[in-house]
């Protein structure tokens, strides 16, 4: 099946401020040594890389009030913010390379804003191992890469809350996470109070990937901006060892692609982030090319031609 997509834009956020571990600020080069922008271009996406944006640098500091390294955060998610809005306002699709989660928070602001803009219908589709509905009070590391769904639904800190000027960003009915299987246990009763949408393993265990895709799009339509959030420790550590926050039993390579191929076929795409890409846990920049696989099956790559 022939598709076309939006002008891509590419940009790198190089900063681990946000998590437990360092390494991922070099996530952004990695997909790039992977040959994200080549594999882009020769299935036919016109595509340019923006280069980086601009931000401190990691302190490594403990938490303060709850959070690691907020004024870090901050600072970074706003330059994912501008930079992704500068994209979306030139009619070209945003794809943001991590870094960590946290820098979603940013991404998000900026998709959430431009659909109340132009009268699109929001949906997120969140592929992490986490829920990362943590709060200061809450966590237990104060990472703030366990935060960003809290975040941008009206739970944190107004630094970050309202970093677009809409409090919350979005609403809980607003998006779909996928793959969950670690979940802090005073997050637990966080998410069932604010009714997250969660397909997590034992789910997708029990009905299988294709039904939880159809579920997760279920009411997708072309006056939907579907932002894709796409955190590589949702994979099981087998294929996808380069990341900070590995959890034993993910998603396995067949039910990955079948993920990106529904997405794909939905042809609402508008947005995408690609995160926790840590090359110092890797083997051979495994974790980053699998990543490039998977990202070529969001624009089209198929086993066969399909209606």
């Amino acid at each position: 099946m022939s598709r076309t997509y939006s002008p891509v834009s590419i940009f790198g956020a190089p900063t681990d401020v946000g998590a437990g571990s360092r390494g991922s600020r070099m996530g952004p080069e990695a997909l790039r040594v992977a040959g994200l922008v080549e594999a882009l271009a020769a299935r036919g996406v016109d595509v340019v890389d923006r280069g980086n944006v601009e931000g401190p640098r990691n302190p490594w500091l403990p938490p303060r009030g709850g959070y690691r390294h907020l004024d870090e955060v901050v600072a970074w998610n706003r330059a994912v913010l501008e930079a992704s809005t500068r994209e979306l306002e030139a009619g070209r699709m945003p794809i943001l390379l991590g870094g960590d989660h946290c820098l979603a928070v940013g991404s998000i602001a900026a998709v959430a804003a431009h659909c109340r803009k132009h009268g699109k219908q929001l949906r997120i589709l969140w592929l992490d191992a986490h829920t990362d509905f943590n709060t200061h009070d809450i966590t237990p590391s104060g990472n703030v890469h366990g935060m960003p769904v809290a975040c941008l639904c009206g739970i944190g800190p107004q630094a970050l809350t309202a970093l677009g000027g809409h409090v919350p960003e979005i609403e809980p009915a607003q998006i779909r996470q996928i793959g969950i299987r670690s979940v802090d246990q005073e997050e637990k009763r966080l998410v069932k109070q604010h009714a997250l949408d969660i397909y997590d393993m034992r789910y997708i265990d029990e009905v299988g990937m294709k039904r939880v895709m159809e579920e997760a799009l279920e009411g997708v339509d072309e006056r939907t901006h579907l932002h894709v959030s796409f955190d590589v420790d949702v994979l099981d550590p087998s294929i996808a060892p380069g990341t900070g926050t590995k959890v034993p039993g993910g998603i396995n390579y067949r039910e990955a692609q079948l993920i990106m191929e529904m997405i794909a076929d939905s042809g609402c795409m508008g947005s995408l982030d690609i995160v926790e890409v840590n090359p110092v846990l890797d083997h051979g920049n495994a974790t980053a090319e699998l990543a490039v696989d998977l990202v070529e099956s969001l624009f089209g790559k198929s086993t066969l031609m399909r209606d």
